[in-house]
């Protein structure tokens, strides 16, 4: 059984915004790093799969089961990019709520979380860093053991050593092979090392979906003069994009393509890079 399974997913907006139709499947076990510009869908499709919002046509499954069900709550921990928790709030305070609005609440675990993370236990949230309130959510995300993990920027904005500290969190969550991470994020680097599976949306539309060694370990950049363009053939790249002084091919194997224009430079390519290129560079 998948953790989550989409199909014919399609969410209308007046302004002419229209995400899908989109099919995706994600296992369990699994950490899925989502791509996009802003705007291109990602928040969009993290709302429809916790029926946060109306959907006008498609079906989504969580753990085998519609979403709809009121239940799913229970197996799902939730991180959005905006803090919900009333900033006058402590930590005790949030216990307290989460204990009546999850059965699987688990106080003891929360307060380990609280002292391993050296998070007050008294102070309001409006006196916290950033970093500490970002702890703060996702250690309430994890108390009351979810299967599945949904992170909506839950490292932006933070400095490296706390960002570690999260991905750290997240690593040893999926220990446990039924558990599955969405994590949408513009820090594509925490991408590299975290995710085992990349989704690029852009559009409304999902234009990639792979595992992040195969993108990491085969695809590259074939970078060549602007008069040596035409040497490269279509079938041999995905998009390109001319820059001041040369020009980027987007490639899907690069040992292959080193072979083949042995005289051009054949980088790997970062999932920045890559975004970039798919998003701006020419078909």
């Amino acid at each position: 059984m998948n953790a989550i399974e989409i199909k014919g997913l399609v969410k209308k907006y007046d302004d002419k915004f229209q995400l899908g139709k989109l099919d995706l499947t994600i296992p369990k076990g699994v950490i899925v790093g989502l791509i996009g510009e802003n705007g291109a869908g990602k928040t969009t499709l993290l709302k429809a799969i916790l029926n946060i919002i109306h959907i006008d046509s498609g079906t989504i499954k969580i753990n085998g089961e519609d979403n709809k069900k009121e239940e799913k709550k229970e197996n799902i921990g939730v991180v959005l990019d905006n803090m919900f928790f009333p900033e006058i709030l402590t930590a005790k305070d949030i216990e307290l709520a989460m204990r009546g609005m999850f059965k699987k609440w688990d106080t003891q675990v929360y307060y380990n979380y609280l002292k391993e993370f050296e998070l007050p236990l008294d102070k309001p949230i409006k006196a916290l860093s950033k970093g500490m309130r970002k702890k703060l959510e996702i250690i309430t995300a994890l108390s009351h053991h979810p299967d599945i993990l949904i992170l909506d920027e839950a490292t932006s904005g933070l400095d490296p050593v706390v960002r570690n500290e999260i991905l750290d969190i997240f690593l040893n969550f999926i220990q446990d092979e039924n558990h599955t991470i969405i994590l949408s994020t513009h820090i594509t680097s925490d991408l590299e090392h975290v995710a085992d599976k990349i989704v690029f949306i852009d559009q409304g539309k999902i234009v990639l979906d792979q595992d992040r060694d195969e993108l990491i370990d085969h695809y590259g950049i074939l970078k060549c003069d602007p008069s040596q363009m035409e040497q490269v053939k279509k079938e041999d790249y995905l998009c390109y994009k001319k820059n001041k002084y040369d020009v980027e091919f987007l490639v899907a194997d690069r040992d292959k393509t080193r072979k083949k224009y042995p005289n051009s430079v054949v980088d790997k390519v970062t999932l920045e890079e890559l975004m970039l290129l798919m998003i701006k560079g020419v078909k």
